[in-house]
């Protein structure tokens, strides 16, 4: 069963399940569906009323997941297979080296090389992982000094995490997450997650001061967030 209401300019749909539970449970997932679950025999006035009075939660949860794609691109680890890193293609190069104890990542003319002393599927990705980890951490924190002075705001902590549902996030105490997978974006776009997150510190909503003071530094922003939201899928592993 599907019901909606109006908050606003936006009409939220949302799917309804019913059951033996005792409460209403409202969950947003991306990219954008609104799923119910509530007790049998309550009403459907009563069920819109209670949704209803969630409604400015609803609406900023569909905001931050309008621009992430859950559904991801897997990768073959076979030689010439595209591997992303800051909206560059690399193609894969497997070379195998039973002298290592893991193995090394580099990238050079135009190749994702991986040297290993195991073909097992599990523990090559696991080191491909850390290595972005590793250059989101160095490309975020140098951007972050740059950003910093302009946004007129500082983090009190910078995390590289395997979020599911988001680029990047703001928490109450001024600790900015990123995903980890945000490294293999152009520059420009991650640059826009970084300045997005900064902006939060500031306004820690998604107003219209919050997106001003985003437009005052990217006036472009748009456009790389809408990159972002066609693309993301492809940001994998």
């Amino acid at each position: 069963m599907q019901l909606s209401f109006q908050y606003g300019d936006t009409t939220v749909l949302f799917d309804v399940t019913y059951s033996s539970r005792k409460t209403i449970s409202i969950s947003v997932e991306a990219p954008g569906k609104v799923r119910v679950r509530a007790p049998r025999g309550i009403s459907e006035d009563e069920l819109l009323h209670r949704v209803q009075s969630k409604a400015r939660w609803i609406v900023r949860k569909l905001d931050e997941l309008k621009d992430i794609n859950i559904v991801p691109v897997k990768k073959l680890l076979l030689n010439g297979e595209s591997f992303i890193y800051l909206g560059r293609d690399y193609s894969l190069q497997l070379i195998t080296n039973t002298s290592l104890k893991k193995p090394e990542i580099k990238l050079d003319q135009g190749m994702f090389i991986v040297t290993t002393p195991t073909r097992n599927e599990e523990v090559i990705k696991r080191e491909i992982e850390a290595w972005y980890r590793i250059k989101a951490q160095e490309y975020i924190r140098e951007r972050l000094k740059y950003y910093q002075p302009i946004v007129g705001a500082e983090p009190v902590r910078v995390r590289i995490k395997a979020q599911q549902k988001r680029w990047g996030s703001c928490s109450s105490i001024g600790n900015l997450n990123f995903n980890w997978r945000a490294v293999m974006a152009p520059s420009p776009v991650l640059d826009y997650l970084i300045v997005h997150e900064l902006c939060h510190l500031i306004h820690h909503n998604h107003s219209r001061g919050f997106w001003n003071l985003v437009s005052s530094i990217l006036p472009d922003y748009k456009e790389r967030r809408e990159w972002l939201k066609k693309n993301g899928v492809y940001l994998n592993i």
